[in-house]
């Protein structure tokens, strides 16, 4: 037994580090086979007249519509990001935050707040893209990697048709290579076809020749972005004053505030659509310059007794990966005062900010009422579970979920706040998370964690059974309704691969399981995941929080059980697994608790239990979204409407697309945009295909890919934009639509599929595909103002 243990679980860690962080080969890219044309000497433009191009007006439109969209966040390649000035200025570097394996956690390398001067991130092994030497037309151009790459695209076009070279890689992170300015001669020679945009269409000549130009001239900032206007500056103060209120109950709930907001984009309610705001802490009050802490997480000490939260001005441009708008408002305002200071009770002294007690939030804020707490969170839920699937931790693969999943809330429970914030007092010690834990404990610290979850599972039954429940029943009243108004009640996830999307109201077919979340797992989530990640950090922390993201999973698995009848809990609980995990985790002495032992009070009318709770849940919470009409469409809830005769056909053809499952899309990747193109330009609809594949199970570190089929995968349509990573664009005109989902359906063989994409599939190296990004760019800024954010192409397929 012994020898079998020990061997699987040397196959749980290795498997791990391949699920986790990739191979753990060092990085490689193809050799291109094109013969190389390399132009060592980039020729400068003499008919140009120094100073006539601005970067504000000409060069930065040029880097969001090409450049941005890729090169920004925590997976931009080479960490060089340009979508500000300062990210230009920084350069690039071969050390990689995302998906790479290392045993010791990295320094941070924040834009804005790591460093803030060029000479300080060559100290941290940055290097420039643009010319640091003496300022003559030739050097400017000849020592400048932006410069050198954007010619080899011009020297080295891909051709227009076809796929792409088998020897451009475009997995991941692994592929990528950085060379500085004495290894770029030599990387240009072995990958010529490997200039920018990567895989993508060069620039147009006039764009080239405006970035080329302007970096002949020494790509100078001559016009610096707006400073705030009043109205702005006027919001700021107000709010920088409502953080720094000095009363200790003022004081404690700034702190929880900032820790779940730190992350968010924070706009003002009717202010100009694309200004945003961050909540920083501060060395300096308001009304002074900004001097934000360097600290990994907010829950962090900030190594001062005095600081101050600041609202600093976002000023690079917005991408979809990781912008997440939280609304400021007067009713705001009232709502924080209402759920946290008007309330009768009292602080007798602030937390401090030591170790595991701060990354704690059921210590820290022991004093602040539970029902405040989650209140806050159900207020928006949406916005939160965002924050946990939009955090770095799901690019390094750490959350084990399906790929669609629906999430519901526990009601609070108001009449028993005391007895519940003390109950949460009371089991703080057991209720730890993996930020708690000292770098590089892993597996190890998990183990710890998990028995502490399984402690506190045996106090939460107890606590559920005699106090939350006493003798009512298992209905759908024991489910927040989003108090008649609120469409966060209900929420539908869905995961594609190393990323997600949160979209409200329950969308898509019926899932495999789902999720109900109680105050103190929705909490742990935010912390393990969102203010409690560090992306810096080493691989075992993050296995471990892969392996505690497990165990929640589980919880809010067996929290929806509840509502099943119990003689069905485990075969539905089992369905959702695979027998390996099963297996392992009772040989790991690891027990599944499907929970509170009690019967469902729900009235069933078939055995299809799920179908019935879903459809009873989305009538109670009738806020929670509007019914869906493509995906689970049935008579009453898909009226014909008034609608055109057109858009009516239209809306008939995408639910048999959506009924499409199996074989039927084995052609479709997991993310891809259709536009359907009408006569009037005006009119062009856009819709978002996800496939949900069917994982043979969720393993805590096993490979996921192991066994996996496809005729248990479905198809969700959604009307509009969703998800910042497209695997591919579709375009076709209205009257292809029923001949596009007839050919996607018979599309098996791979000459099949290569005639699907060829007549429908705009590819990555297709003119076109340029026209098609800046239109779903345009219409997603046109349909969602504030929530809109430049998409991603680094997912794009080679199809």
């Amino acid at each position: 037994m012994n020898k079998i243990f020990y061997s699987l679980l040397a196959l749980i860690i290795v498997s791990g580090l391949i699920a986790v962080f990739g191979d753990v080969n060092l990085p490689s890219i193809g050799n291109d086979t094109a013969e190389p044309k390399i132009h060592t000497v980039i020729p400068i433009d003499s008919t140009h007249k120094p100073g006539q191009i601005s970067y504000i007006n000409d060069v930065k439109p040029i880097l969001d519509k090409r450049c941005v969209g890729c090169h920004a966040g925590y997976d931009a390649p080479c960490q060089l990001k340009l979508a500000s000035f300062e990210g230009l200025l920084r350069g690039a570097t071969k050390q990689r935050v995302l998906g790479h394996f290392r045993l010791d956690a990295i320094k941070p390398t924040r834009l804005f707040i790591d460093e803030t001067t060029a000479a300080g991130w060559r100290e941290q092994g940055f290097f420039s893209v643009l010319n640091e030497k003496a300022h003559f037309p030739e050097i400017n151009l000849n020592h400048s990697l932006l410069a050198k790459f954007v010619a080899l695209k011009a020297n080295n076009p891909l051709s227009p048709v076809g796929k792409l070279p088998a020897a451009i890689v475009l997995d991941d992170a692994d592929s990528w290579v950085c060379p500085n300015l004495d290894e770029v001669a030599d990387f240009q020679n072995k990958h010529p076809l490997s200039g920018m945009p990567y895989a993508l269409p060069p620039l147009t000549d006039s764009e080239q020749s405006t970035l080329l130009n302007w970096l002949q001239d020494g790509a100078k900032a001559s016009v610096q972005a707006a400073a705030p206007s009043a109205l702005a500056l006027t919001e700021i103060k107000k709010w920088e004053q409502f953080f720094n209120d000095n009363p200790l109950k003022s004081r404690l709930s700034a702190r929880y505030l900032y820790e779940h907001l730190y992350s968010g984009d924070l706009h003002f309610k009717d202010q100009p659509a694309d200004e945003f705001y961050k909540l920083v802490r501060s060395k300096t009050p308001p009304g002074q310059a900004i001097d934000e802490l360097k600290t990994v997480r907010p829950t962090d000490a900030p190594g001062l007794n005095t600081f101050y939260y600041r609202l600093r001005p976002v000023v690079e441009t917005v991408v979809d990966k990781n912008h997440i708008v939280y609304e400021l408002s007067d009713s705001r305002m009232e709502r924080f005062k209402t759920l946290f200071l008007k309330p009768e009770f009292a602080v007798t002294a602030l937390p401090a900010y030591d170790g595991e007690a701060a990354a704690n939030p059921f210590k820290t804020f022991r004093e602040l009422p539970a029902a405040s707490r989650y209140q806050f969170l159900l207020d928006d839920a949406g916005y939160f579970m965002a924050a946990v699937v939009k955090t770095p931790a799901f690019a390094h693969n750490t959350i084990p979920i399906q790929d669609q999943l629906w999430i519901a809330f526990s009601k609070p429970q108001l009449e028993q706040d005391l007895q519940y914030t003390q109950f949460l007092a009371d089991n703080s010690e057991v209720l730890q998370l993996p930020a708690t834990e000292v770098e590089g404990t892993g597996f190890s610290a998990w183990h710890r964690l998990y028995a502490l979850q399984q402690q506190y599972l045996v106090s939460k039954q107890a606590f559920s059974t005699d106090v939350l429940l006493k003798q009512q029943t298992m209905d759908l009243n024991r489910l927040w309704d989003g108090d008649g108004n609120n469409p966060n009640a209900l929420l539908s996830v869905f995961r594609h691969n190393d990323n997600a999307s949160v979209v409200r109201g329950l969308l898509g077919k019926i899932p495999l399981t789902a999720w109900v979340l109680d105050y103190p797992l929705f909490e742990r989530m935010q912390y393990a995941l969102a203010a409690g990640f560090n992306v810096y950090g080493s691989a075992r922390q993050h296995i471990s929080v892969r392996w505690y993201m497990y165990s929640l999973r589980q919880e809010a698995e067996s929290n929806f059980l509840q509502f099943m009848p119990k003689s069905a809990r485990k075969d539905l609980y089992d369905s959702g697994q695979q027998s390996a995990d099963m297996a392992l985790l009772s040989l790991l002495g690891m027990s599944s608790g499907l929970g509170i032992d009690k019967e469902s009070a729900i009235s069933y009318q078939t055995s299809d239990y799920k179908t019935e709770f879903f459809e009873q849940l989305r009538q109670y919470a009738a806020a929670a979204g509007q019914a869906d009409v493509f995906n689970r469409c049935i008579p009453s809830s898909c009226p014909v409407g008034d609608s055109a005769p057109e858009q009516q056909r239209i809306d008939r053809l995408i639910r048999k697309l959506a009924d499409m499952q199996g074989d039927r899309i084995a052609a479709l990747p997991e993310l891809a945009f259709l536009r359907i193109k009408m006569a009037d330009p005006e009119k062009h609809a856009i819709y978002t295909l996800i496939r949900n594949k069917k994982r043979p199970g969720l393993p805590m570190l096993v490979a996921e890919q192991l066994g996996r089929g496809v005729r248990q995968d479905t198809l969700t349509v959604i009307a509009g934009l969703t998800g910042s990573y497209p695997n591919v664009f579709f375009d076709v005109y209205e009257g292809q639509l029923e001949n596009f989902i007839e050919q996607l359906q018979y599309a098996q063989t791979a000459a099949e599929i290569d005639s699907f994409y060829s007549r429908y599939g705009v590819r990555r190296n297709n003119p076109e595909i340029w026209a098609y990004y800046d239109w779903i760019n345009k219409k997603y800024r046109a349909d969602r103002a504030e929530q809109a954010g430049l998409f991603d192409l680094s997912h794009y397929g080679n199809f």
